[in-house]
């Protein structure tokens, strides 16, 4: 996971990782029944150091403490794969959790989304949980 920025980033998806210098891309002008809202996708290795470590157990913990209490409105959880290349240019693949949020209309939940990136890297010994936001049409 270390690497999934990268490997997004060349795979040609770009987003913003909530730095306050950057401002957030303008909402669009949505069709009929539909409303602009941000949304985020978080991506979670499930590696600790070259190795698998952090089980379905362990996930579903940290999404019941950490995550659901921040965003209870709902988002959805997705299995992934990812791969990066290590220190020693070797290439490393990992499962992954794929975390997708529609955010709050108005309110700013930047706070809350780094909330959830700090503790996973901290519980899980991660070196990033990378982060794409992106203005987009929902309809519920």
């Amino acid at each position: 996971m270390r690497r999934l920025g990268a490997a997004v980033a060349a795979a040609g998806l770009v987003g913003v990782t909530g730095c306050a210098t950057t401002p957030p891309e303008p909402l669009p002008t949505c069709p009929a029944g539909q409303e602009a809202r941000r949304t985020a996708q978080l991506f979670f290795g499930r590696n600790v150091g070259d190795r698998p470590g952090v089980s379905d157990a362990d996930f579903r913990k940290f999404m019941d403490e950490d995550v659901a209490p921040r965003f209870p409105d709902g988002l959805t959880v997705l299995d992934g794969g990812g791969q990066w290349r290590g220190a020693e240019n070797k290439l490393i693949r990992e499962a992954s959790k794929v975390v997708l949020i529609i955010l709050p209309k108005g309110r700013d939940v930047s706070g809350r989304i780094e909330a959830v990136r700090s503790a996973y890297k901290a519980r899980f010994h991660q070196e990033s949980v990378l982060l794409i936001t992106q203005a987009s049409c929902v309809s519920f």
